[in-house]
């Protein structure tokens, strides 16, 4: 289990997102690790992921028209995922000094799109007057888990801005490749891949 992650890493993400709003890095994390959560989704078995929803509380529904994924939230307990929740921990001090985001908890889980899933148009966050609820997701990170993954493949994650019909940002659901945005702020989908894919996914939080 790796104990030390790119020390570069957190001011990489905090400098791009300054910039841009979002942070697309390669080979974020160690090799040992990522191969951990390959070991991990892999033994999975079949039946254990869920499918997918949308909206929160009462508002919470599926809708296979909308998105088709599948879900298993990531096991804090595991001694293999300590050093992850750590650095995670450490990014979210991290953002709230820099940006006064008030992030407050974060989540995660991994997710399967079998072939031809998809996930279509949608922000991170929840409407006011939909579910009774203040939006409180602030920044997403997505953690890709594919090996050899080719253009062909599909599957890719694309990023828009308000207001704009085409997409500004495809990123390729690459191993080792860590998508980090503010969840307000970029409308996204993700397309329908050839192969099984799999991911990493997470929210910072602040309170409701």
């Amino acid at each position: 289990m790796p104990t030390v992650f790119n020390s570069n890493l957190l001011n990489d993400i905090c400098s791009s997102l300054a910039t841009d709003g979002y942070a697309v890095i390669d080979d974020a994390f160690p090799v040992t690790f990522m191969t951990d959560l390959q070991l991990q989704v892999k033994s999975i078995e079949a039946g254990q992921f869920k499918l997918a929803g949308i909206g929160r509380a009462v508002g919470f529904q599926t809708n296979s028209q909308i998105r088709s994924d599948e879900i298993m939230w990531l096991d804090e307990s595991r001694a293999e995922n300590q050093s992850y929740f750590s650095w995670v921990e450490t990014l979210r001090l991290t953002l709230n000094q820099r940006f006064y985001l008030g992030c407050a908890e974060y989540e995660c889980m991994f997710a399967h799109y079998p072939v031809g899933a998809f996930y279509q148009k949608h922000v991170d966050t929840f409407s006011h007057t939909a579910v009774g609820l203040s939006s409180h997701r602030k920044v997403s990170t997505i953690l890709y888990l594919n090996p050899n993954w080719q253009p062909d493949d599909g599957g890719e994650l694309l990023l828009y801005r308000h207001g704009e019909e085409q997409p500004f940002k495809r990123v390729l659901p690459e191993l080792g490749r860590l998508a980090v945005f503010l969840s307000e702020e970029f409308p996204h989908e993700v397309l329908p891949a050839k192969r099984p894919r799999y991911s990493l996914t997470g929210w910072y939080k602040t309170k409701s």
